[in-house]
């Protein structure tokens, strides 16, 4: 339950964008965005940042220039995610464009590897022949494995979008829009977007050493689609400039012109190419790269990404489909453990929530902890065994946070606090992974709600769901549903949710997990559904809702996604 509060917009823009063609309601939640003219949505390649403006790109494509005019053997090493993975993709293909010999990629096992570039992947990079390594997704934080790396003579260029801590890895280049001195006006990069970067400072150095003066440079914009893939699995925030990555990915995706494992990961997952929206590539696409990464290494998923033939790429789409299913099944059974823990909590109205369960598996703690968070909206972290060698005893956990509760923070407090209590940690404001010993639990989970209640805001634990207004009757219709459809949404520029008093009709659950609605409201019927809701609706329900087109069957209707129900009860104190 929330609260609704509606955003403020400028009704003379939003007026310029009606006249410009957008239904009503589009134009209000544009304008509530900050876009003052039509012409701000679009942006083409040439309008991309230029990669002189992120430190050490020039210099790190220059090397890497070098090393594959000197054939040296390139050894990517990269992450578990559909980021991670498809940043590898990236870097893989985009190499072999630009002439080097058979690059090669590691990445690490999540349950045995840990995070990141480490001593024993430097270790399997040697055996590889390997004589240059370089990063993507990950290696901020990898000062000691670097410089292990650096002392068995490998040339390393460290490529990742991740904060830094105050100390940096002595590589050869750290090419990282968030590291200290950079002036890169985006810092909302992907790791495939870092690397993406690097590829095209090494084709430009390429050019500049006379490489393309006889032949054609290698095209990279065949490489977009995989960058918007991981731009939009990443969640990170849509500035213009990874709005045009996602644009133009889309637009080579639904022209056909997509990777072949981009296209059979679309297929088994039931999808059309050729009006794929950014919501169906996170949605459809990047949980099956992650079921990889999560439940073993995302080897399968790079392989996917980088097959060349269709019938190859099938055939690792499928593979990791049925990773996907099994994925599915782990995390119902656990989001099931940590519904019944919640349960016997002493305190369930704690101001942050630790779970842990010696069964459950470190690869889907993550998604458990998200559920956990949306269902109570709290900060929550779900620890799983680690597998690891060497770490037995220590326990991994993952956590997801709410607007107002910097998590990365949070953990950084603990650790001043209680040192050695967290033996590792990093992440972001709203997600972060860290490790502990089991036996630490306790002190920890106090040391966590502690720090959590000391600095949350006054009402922050009662959510507050922002709102597009109302929509009219006449508005529930397809070419509003297909004008949100058209646009690229994402993190800091999000999907319209609009709010309506209903009166439910009928409501049924599907596969014991869904609610699926009939509502009306003021004569007009529409359908809804309400992902992951099992307990009915009243008669009468304030809903928060997106509009959307449901593809099914080769039938296109409008469906609402309910988002949220307002506690008209809290409304009231």
């Amino acid at each position: 339950m929330s609260l609704f509060s509606v955003r403020r917009f400028n009704s003379v823009v939003a007026n310029s964008l009606a006249s410009a063609g957008y239904p009503a309601p589009v134009a209000r939640a544009l304008a509530a965005r900050g876009v003052c003219h039509a012409q701000d949505l679009n942006g083409e390649i040439k309008d991309l940042l230029p990669p002189h403006l992120m430190k050490n790109c020039v210099e790190a494509g220059k090397l890497l220039a070098q090393c594959i005019l000197e054939k040296k053997k390139i050894i990517i090493i990269g992450d578990y995610d559909c980021d991670g993975a498809s940043g590898v993709a990236v870097g893989i293909l985009g190499l072999r464009l630009l002439g080097a010999v058979f690059p090669d990629f590691l990445i690490p096992d999540r349950e045995k590897d840990g995070y990141g570039l480490s001593k024993f992947l430097v270790d399997r990079a040697l055996m590889e022949k390997a004589e240059v390594l370089l990063t993507v997704d990950n290696g901020i934080s990898s000062v000691e494995a670097v410089k292990y790396a650096k002392e068995k003579g490998l040339t390393v260029i460290v490529t990742d979008h991740h904060l830094p801590a105050d100390t940096l890895p002595e590589a050869d280049f750290i090419v990282n829009p968030n590291q200290h001195g950079d002036n890169f006006p985006s810092k909302a990069l992907c790791g495939a977007g870092v690397m993406f970067y690097l590829l095209l400072a090494t084709r430009s150095a390429l050019r500049e050493l006379g490489l393309y003066s006889r032949v054609p440079q290698p095209n990279l914009l065949t490489l977009i689609d995989l960058v918007a893939l991981a731009t939009i699995a990443d969640v990170v925030p849509l500035d213009r400039n990874n709005r045009i990555i996602v644009t133009k990915g889309i637009e080579r995706i639904r022209q056909n012109k997509l990777q072949s494992g981009l296209s059979a990961l679309l297929k088994v997952a039931g999808r059309n190419c050729f009006d794929i929206s950014a919501t169906e590539l996170a949605f459809s696409v990047a949980p099956r790269i992650n079921a990889a990464g999560r439940l073993s290494t995302n080897d399968l998923g790079v392989y996917c990404l980088i097959s060349a033939d269709a019938p190859t790429a099938f055939d690792f789409a499928q593979k990791l489909e049925e990773l996907n299913k099994e994925r599915k099944v782990k995390e119902r059974e656990m989001q099931q453990d940590a519904l019944s823990s919640i349960g016997t909590l002493d305190d369930p109205e704690a101001p942050a929530i630790c779970l842990y369960d010696p069964t459950w598996h470190s690869g889907i703690v993550g998604l458990v902890a998200s559920r956990i968070k949306d269902s109570y909206y709290r900060p929550t972290i779900a620890f799983a065994p680690s597998a690891e060698e060497g770490r037995e005893g220590e326990i991994k956990g993952s956590g997801r946070s709410i607007n107002g509760i910097h998590l990365r923070d949070t953990l950084d407090l603990i650790n001043k606090n209680h040192p050695g209590l967290i033996l590792k940690f990093g992440g972001h404001s709203l997600a972060a992974g860290l490790t502990i010993k089991e036996n630490d639990l306790p002190v920890f989970e106090k040391a966590f709600k502690k720090a959590v209640l000391k600095n949350a805001p006054s009402g922050t634990f009662v959510k507050n769901t922002l709102v597009d207004g109302e929509l009219a009757p006449s508005d529930f219709t397809m070419s509003v549903a297909n004008a949100i459809d058209s646009i690229v949404w994402g993190p800091s520029f999000p999907e319209p949710i609009f709010a309506n008093h209903f009166v439910v009709k009928n409501q049924k659950l599907l596969k014991d997990t869904h609610l699926k609605l009939d509502l009306e409201m003021d004569g007009v019927a529409v359908s809804g559904i309400w992902f992951r809701r099992k307990k009915p609706l009243p008669e009468k329900a304030y809903l928060a809702y997106k509009i959307c087109v449901n593809q099914w069957a080769g039938r296109r209707t409008l469906q609402l996604i309910i988002e949220d129900m307002e506690d008209e009860e809290e409304r009231l104190l």
